[in-house]
């Protein structure tokens, strides 16, 4: 019985990635150079998460490797921190070219929610005009989806909650 539980036990070890064996939340993944790039903040079949202290980095779990000093990836601290400072700053280069008065904006679901009716990037000041009425926000609360469109991060449920005064307040406070 004890040779076939160890027989079970090898067989799935041989089938594992050897990449995502060990990978626990809170474990360090190191960089090309052995110093450790960040930790994992969240992991499933195919992503882990590597929190740098400074950005959160998916990084396809096949791109990690055994090195000496534990599970790595083939870049540094600073290469990862610099790629992404350079992702967000193209996508918050994309969201500040897509916050025009009159663009059509849609839920963090797809579903459409509204208008901008005033946008004042320097102030940080977007009108949303709902269904249900007028919402102040700002910059942070949108982004441009996958298929082009601007997008709030917020589902419509919310955006209508916070519209009618069941959420942030009507054109002074934002839907936070």
């Amino acid at each position: 019985m004890k040779t076939l539980k160890l027989a079970l036990l090898a067989g799935a070890l041989a089938v594992t990635p050897a990449a995502a064996m060990a990978q626990e939340v809170g474990a360090t993944i190191y960089g090309n150079d052995g110093n450790p790039v960040g930790t994992v903040s969240e992991i499933d079949d195919q992503v882990v998460v590597i929190d740098t202290g400074k950005h959160k980095a998916a990084v396809p779990v096949s791109m990690l490797y055994d090195a000496d000093a534990g599970k790595s990836v083939n870049a540094t601290r600073d290469q990862v921190d610099t790629m992404m400072d350079q992702r967000v700053a193209e996508a918050n280069a994309k969201r500040d070219a897509a916050l025009v008065v009159g663009a059509s904006v849609v839920s963090a679901g797809g579903r459409d929610v509204g208008k901008l009716t005033e946008v004042d990037l320097a102030a940080d000041r977007i009108l949303l005009e709902s269904p249900q009425g007028m919402l102040q926000m700002r910059k942070e609360h949108f982004a441009v989806n996958p298929q082009g469109q601007l997008a709030v991060l917020y589902s419509r449920d919310q955006i209508a909650s916070a519209a009618t005064g069941g959420g942030a307040a009507k054109t002074t406070g934002g839907a936070s």
